[in-house]
């Protein structure tokens, strides 16, 4: 007997719940939380925001936040504002590491495809949320390059890539510091274009794979 197919916001919840590796992580973020309210000038302290990445760099470009500056209803409208989007990020995010655990469901009658580097990628690029997620990547990235070959200060153009692609773009940052103190510093920018560009292309195969979850109906 068929049955009604549920919403994408249980199917949401569900990823998080039914996936062990993303409630490890929904813990490891809760312990980020305690420990920058109990440590606040502890490096540690903006764990919460690199477990939420990239999501979470999104509330930079809000007006308010943390730090606002007003009367105390304010201030913690404010905070309770960037507390709920912390919370979804960290949601979202945990859904996309149970949508990597989970195998979407398949027809009884498709046949099996082997695992190559081309259906690896395809959920980078069969769907619209993966595809605009790389298209901002690209777009920072050109940004970082015209800025850094052709302007005369290229000033922080290289946070927008880093910001894009966290927080794996992050790793680029290594990679990019041995080429940067040797004679071809030229190429520093190529090769944390490069890095930038590999976390993207993750990123947007874990964005691809949740889509899928979210679209795919349960048998």
């Amino acid at each position: 007997m068929p049955t009604a197919s549920p919403s994408r916001p249980r199917r949401l919840i569900a990823l998080v719940t039914d996936s062990r590796l993303a409630r490890s992580y929904l813990a490891v973020f809760a312990v980020g939380i305690l420990v920058m309210f109990l440590f606040p000038e502890s490096p540690y302290a903006m764990s919460p925001l690199l477990l939420t990445a990239p999501l979470s760099f999104l509330g930079l470009v809000f007006p308010f936040g943390p730090g606002t500056e007003g009367s105390g209803t304010a201030e913690a409208l404010a905070t309770g504002f960037w507390a709920v989007c912390l919370l979804l990020c960290a949601l979202v995010n945990a859904a996309v590491l149970g949508a990597l655990t989970k195998r979407p469901a398949r027809e009884p009658s498709a046949p099996a495809h082997p695992r190559t580097s081309r259906n690896l990628l395809a959920p980078a690029v069969d769907n619209w949320l993966a595809r605009g997620y790389l298209a901002v990547v690209a777009a920072s990235l050109v940004f970082f390059l015209y800025a850094m070959y052709v302007l005369p200060d290229p000033g922080f153009a290289g946070i927008w890539p880093l910001m894009a692609a966290a927080p794996l773009s992050f790793l680029a940052l290594l990679v990019m510091a041995p080429v940067e103190h040797s004679s071809l510093t030229w190429l520093s920018p190529l090769v944390f274009s490069a890095g930038v560009l590999l976390s993207g292309l993750v990123n947007a195969v874990l964005i691809g794979l949740l889509a899928r979850m979210l679209r795919t109906r349960p048998a």
